[in-house]
């Protein structure tokens, strides 16, 4: 193997673990914001060398298994304890949990994501304001296919002092896949039940 393609190997790997240090302590929830400030950090031109995001979550399990090993796993099982409660009030939208919660790499600092489906998204702000729960509209990107994003209405609040974010898609996508931020594969999603066994596990 060249020397320059083990150099940039190597910096590749040094600027996932900073990212992903970054993002287990900081509180630095975005993969593409860690690298680029990692590689500033280190010294690299940002742009160059810069690891997939794949890379990041890697180094972030690997970081967790080895500096968090006592309080990531506490830590997840509470957020995926949250998610479920949450799934069971808003189980009339067919809740289903993603990302980080959901694959394990969550931190201290993560959110917990809902994709909720429904023709009519208003009624899932109607749900929230007649049980007193005060909430932020915005709008939520998710990527379909490989070069196809499409934008969806979302309601962010906090629950049990946790940012949670529930991201309503028309019924008709319930279920049509959507790609992993990650790694471009099919977002592995799960339902109430399935959340349910892994808890029970």
């Amino acid at each position: 193997m060249p020397a320059q393609y083990r150099s940039a190997q190597k910096i590749r790997m040094e600027i996932a673990q900073v990212a992903a240090r970054m993002i287990a302590v900081d509180g630095i929830n975005d993969y593409f914001a860690a690298k680029k400030k990692a590689a500033v950090q280190l010294g690299v031109t940002p742009g160059k060398n810069l690891p997939t995001n794949s890379e990041i979550e890697k180094a972030l399990l690997d970081y967790q298994s080895l500096f968090q090993t006592d309080s990531q796993p506490h830590q997840l099982r509470r957020l995926r304890c949250i998610a479920l409660d949450a799934m069971r009030f808003l189980q009339d939208f067919s809740p289903l949990l993603a990302g980080p919660v959901l694959s394990g790499s969550a931190t201290l600092h993560s959110e917990i994501c809902l994709h909720l489906f429904s023709d009519e998204s208003e009624r899932v702000g109607f749900l929230l304001e007649e049980n007193g729960i005060p909430y932020r509209l915005l709008s939520r990107s998710l990527r379909k296919t490989l070069h196809d994003y499409a934008e969806y209405p979302a309601c962010h609040f906090l629950l049990k002092d946790t940012p949670l974010t529930l991201i309503i898609l028309p019924e008709i996508h319930i279920r049509s896949a959507i790609l992993s931020p990650v790694d471009g594969k099919p977002m592995k999603r799960a339902n109430l039940k399935e959340l349910e066994r892994m808890l029970a596990a």
